[in-house]
């Protein structure tokens, strides 16, 4: 049955969490896993093992026994079908770049005619006079990003992970003509622990690194709102990362007024 890497709507994990409409399982049933888990499979495996372990239904890998099955055939037995079929065109397809041309050198080395080699993406017209790529459309992953689809490419995914494991620190510093400060600064820290490891609050940690940033600018390279920004965001990272070990995502905004 489906489910030997753990899929949650496959037959076998719906079996094991007791969710099937036409089977179950008792003390005593056994279950062979004929194949082997796929790297990165392995929690969603373990926990359909556990959920009949706690059954007690006894479970049959092939750590302890052989079963392994494998899901992809000889070259001898590839060489069978083709023999059965006799196609004349082939294209060869599931896999990497490798697998694809090794698959198309094993067809023509069958006798194969017509063989394309087609990628993600590449449009391939099959007539009576053969096959060929004529086009290309865009093709790729997306992800429903709350009511927007964006390309799993897009930098906006990094950084959300980024975000999510660094924090962030938004500072706004308003700078006179003179390149001093018109105000106090106004900071915002998300997501970064609440104390340092001495006890004081993260917050005013951050607070008295932004002074001392500021003041350790001259006054003349204040006037650059760049300069100042670019100093501010490299200083605040480096002030956090080495009271934390992380660095956040830093933004600052120098206004000149």
């Amino acid at each position: 049955m489906t489910g030997s890497q753990g899929e949650p709507r496959a037959a076998l994990s719906r079996i094991a969490t007791d969710d099937h409409p036409e089977i179950t399982l008792t003390a005593g049933d056994r279950v062979i896993f004929s194949s082997r888990t796929i790297p990165g499979n392995e929690k969603a495996v373990g926990a359909i093992q556990n959920a009949l372990a706690r059954d007690n239904i006894e479970i049959i890998t092939d750590r302890t026994h052989l079963v392994h099955v494998s899901g992809h055939p000889r070259r001898e037995e590839m060489a069978r079908l083709y023999g059965w079929l006799k196609p004349k065109i082939v294209i060869p397809a599931h896999g990497e770049d490798l697998h694809l041309s090794e698959h198309a050198i094993f067809a023509r080395g069958l006798g194969v005619k017509i063989v394309v080699k087609a990628g993600n993406g590449d449009v391939v017209a099959i007539t009576t006079e053969g096959a060929s790529k004529i086009d290309e459309v865009t093709h790729g992953r997306l992800y429903q990003d709350g009511n927007l689809l964006v390309n799993a490419l897009e930098k906006t995914i990094p950084e959300r992970r980024r975000l999510s494991f660094v924090g962030m620190i938004s500072v706004a510093v308003a700078i006179d003509e003179k390149g001093g400060l018109a105000g106090d600064p106004e900071i915002a820290v998300l997501g970064l622990p609440p104390y340092t490891r001495d006890g004081t609050g993260f917050d005013e940690y951050v607070a008295e690194a932004v002074s001392e940033l500021i003041d350790g600018i001259p006054k003349g390279r204040r006037r650059d709102p760049e300069a100042l920004r670019n100093a501010l965001e490299r200083g605040l990272r480096s002030a956090v990362n080495e009271e934390w070990g992380k660095k956040p995502l830093v933004h600052a905004l120098v206004i000149e007024v």
